[in-house]
Parts: C-alpha cells; structure tokens; sequence
C-alpha cells in the first residue's frame, strides 16, 4: 500500500512481514529473517518463516474464508458457517500465526517505540504483544468494514471475545470510517463486561494518490492501452464514441460483479434505445483463486458477461468488454475514458477505485455507488446511490448516470476528485503515526 512508504528508510522502521512461498522461505532460512538491506529497497525488514501448513489455515481458512466473510456478511446462513473441529483447528493456526508476529515485532522493537498491526490477519497481535512488551505504543488498523454485533456473534462466543480483547491490546485502533468504528465499539459492548476499556477508536479515511495517478495515468504505455481499448468500444449509429460504464475490481464476493452485470443486462433489456451506444468495460481480475468458491465466482462473471454479449452483440458492437488479466496501465486507461464508474459492493472497507476514477476520468464521470461501501461517507453528495442487492434500481441509476448532461457531469467528477484526495495515502499513515504518539504519558 502507498500510504506504508511514507516512512522512509531513514526512519528506523523495521517492517514484519510472512514469506508466503518457497522462494522467500528459502530466504528465510539462508538470512534468519532479516532480509538484506539491498534486496529490500534499504528497509529493515523481519520475514517470517511460518509453516506452509500454518500460514494456509491462518491465512486462507480463518482470515478470508472466516473474518472476512463474517465483516463483510457474506455467509449464506442456512448452509453456513459450521463451527467444527475443522475451524478450531484452523483457529489454532491463526493464534500461532498471530504469536509468530507478535514475538518477532517483541523482538526488534527498541523500547518505547510505536508499533502499527495492520488489518483482520493480525487482530491477536496486539494483545500478544501487550503482554510481551508493555513499554510499546500499539496502534492496529482496520482495512475491512467490522460487523454489527448480530453478524459478529455469529462466531463462537470465545472465539468472539478473544478477537475483541486481542484488538484491545491496542492503545489505539484505526478504522476507515465512523460507521465501522461504531460497529466495532458496538461489538465491544455487546460482548465485553467492560466494553472497549481504555483504548482509542479514532478514522483514518484512505484517500487517492491524485499527484502518482494523474502522472502514471498519461506514460505511454496507458495511453497504448487507451488506444487499443477506443477501438474495442467504437462509435454509436450517428459516428460518436460510444458511452462507457467502467468497473474495475478483484473478483472478491463483496465486489458484487454479478449483479452489476445483472443490472447492465436489465439496462439493455428496458432500454433498447442504448443498444449500440453503450459499452460496459468490466476489469474482473481473479483474486483468491486457490479458494474454489472464488474460482466458482470468477467463472460465473465470464459466463455472464460472454451472456449478455450473445443476446444483445450487433456486428459492431460488443456490449460488454471483460478482461479478466491483472493490467494496471489498462485499468488506468479504463478511468480515462469513464463516463459513468459503476462501484456496487455489497460491502466494502473504503473501495478506492471509487476515488480513483473521478481524480483520472477525462471528460469527467458520474459515479453510481453502492451505499454500503465506506467511502459513500465521504463522496454520497455527488454520487448516485444504489442498493447494492437491487438489481433493478441499479440498471435504473445507469440509466440515469447516463443521461446527465456532460457539463454536469464534469462538475461532479471535479467535485468527487476534490473529495477523493483530501487525505492522501501518506497523511493517512502518518496521520495515525502522530495519533498513537499524542496519547503518550
């Protein structure tokens, strides 16, 4: 993450990281962990060689397949979760992998440093490292929506509480906005006698890199892809280029592609006026394929889009263009030819490709945004909101996306980006650097 390399290799950070295959493994065993400083870019850098075995079920079978769904209330709850001998010993894994971290971060911090945990892998560490090193300043930070308590108690009740009170080591936890924060506190509440105790809650909303997007958005190889991609779309009946409805996303369950899809489809269905004038640039590139319900979901936005693309395709016009292959120079010129961003999590943290297409759009866009994504706190007033379930309400709020005049359309995006970037990825991590080291002594 951008924010993260705001402290420099001058700052005496030690950064604490899992080797995550037999390369860094190796690496591991050849340096005991601490990485050369000429393979690191001049960091200090602690790599763990945790157990394959270990960091698969802490890492795939507890953090994604667990924690997220349960935050991001994604169960299909008459079939699941199941509570079994599988997922204590799964669990297991994940307080090793938390204690892995929180002896290593023991071990290289200097006395009274200030030490920053990062996101739903590493929610024991804090209160671990609390009991190893009281002298530290413990800082954590949330990445992910938290459940409200009803979703949260899902889990077992003393799996529940030990997530609770290992956050609560902390002298301080960052969430991205006030909904998720109060979630979290709420949580506390319901399960803890004495609710958050003495920890801080303070809101660090991740903004966009408008100076790294605006420059890296215009290098050549984007512009190639531009290119390439203008040609795909094409122009409508009357000689125009076609309007585009761009999304870019992993394929996480929470990104809700399918139905965005879903809802592109009823589009063309209610309104075949936008037949040849409207193409639908979808950027779904394949996350967590080694969990076969994400590999599942994948296939299904292919089967769709190629769907839509068989009903509705002229000889001129392809109405969906999927790619499904990781390209960032392409998704940046994806953002420039934006007219309408179409962001419909079922829920999300922040999603900052919601910020990030109004900072790179050229003619400006209307974003369409899900309400349950963190960052309608922050840009709701010029976005149009959607319920991310309602397919039909979606297909109706492109509708509308597309037909607001372009003059108003380029205000809104010059509004969007303004709010987009009001804290950029530095002063989001420094910002909380100073939060935990004002409340010394």
């Amino acid at each position: 993450m951008s924010g993260l390399s705001a402290i420099g290799p001058d700052a005496g950070a030690v950064w604490v990281c899992a080797a995550l295959g037999d390369g860094d493994r190796a690496a591991v065993r050849r340096t005991g962990g601490r990485l050369p400083a000429e393979d690191t870019g001049e960091q200090r850098v602690r790599m763990l060689g945790i157990p394959p075995e270990v960091y698969a079920a802490a890492y795939n079978g507890i953090a994604n397949s667990v924690l997220w769904f349960v935050h991001h209330m994604l169960y299909q709850t008459p079939l699941e979760p199941v509570f079994d001998a599988d997922f204590r010993a799964q669990w297991a894994a994940y307080e090793e992998y938390n204690r892995a971290f929180a002896e290593a971060l023991a071990e290289e911090a200097a006395e009274g440093a200030a030490v920053l945990v990062q996101d739903y892998h590493l929610t024991l560490v804090p209160g671990l490292l609390r009991a190893l090193r009281p002298d530290l300043r413990i800082g954590h930070f949330s990445h992910t929506p938290w459940a409200p308590p009803e979703y949260f108690r899902m889990l077992p009740d003393d799996i529940a509480e030990q997530v609770l009170r290992g956050m609560l080591g902390a002298d301080r936890l960052g969430f991205l906005t006030h909904r998720w924060a109060d979630a979290f506190a709420a949580c506390c509440e319901a399960v803890l006698p004495g609710g958050t105790g003495g920890t801080r809650i303070g809101v660090h909303g991740l903004g966009a890199d408008a100076d790294f997007l605006r420059e890296r958005s215009r290098r050549p190889d984007v512009d190639e892809r531009l290119a390439v991609l203008r040609e795909q779309i094409g122009t409508d009946p009357d000689g125009r280029p076609r309007r585009t409805i761009v999304r870019v996303d992993r394929t996480e369950l929470s990104k809700n592609i399918v139905r965005g899809l879903l809802a592109y489809r009823r589009l063309l269905t209610d309104h075949p006026e936008r037949h040849e004038r409207v193409v639908h640039v979808a950027f779904a590139y394949p996350s967590r394929q080694d969990l076969a319900v994400y590999r599942e979901y994948t296939a299904e936005v292919t089967r769709l889009a190629t769907e839509i693309n068989n009903t509705f395709a002229t000889p001129g016009w392809t109405p969906v263009v999927l790619h499904v292959e990781d390209d960032f120079a392409r998704s940046l010129a994806a953002y420039r030819l934006a007219d309408v961003a179409l962001v419909n999590p079922v829920r999300d943290g922040m999603n900052l490709v919601a910020k990030e297409v109004p900072v790179v759009s050229e003619e400006g866009c209307v974003l369409v945004l899900s309400r349950e994504a963190g960052a309608h706190e922050e840009l709701a007033d010029d976005a149009i909101t959607v319920n991310p379930y309602d397919v039909t309400g979606t297909a109706a709020a492109l509708h509308t996306a597309l037909s607001v005049p372009a003059a108003e359309r380029a205000e809104r995006s010059e509004r969007l980006a303004a709010a987009a970037t009001a804290l950029p990825p530095s002063r989001w991590f420094l910002d909380q650097l100073a939060a935990l080291r004002s409340d010394e002594g």
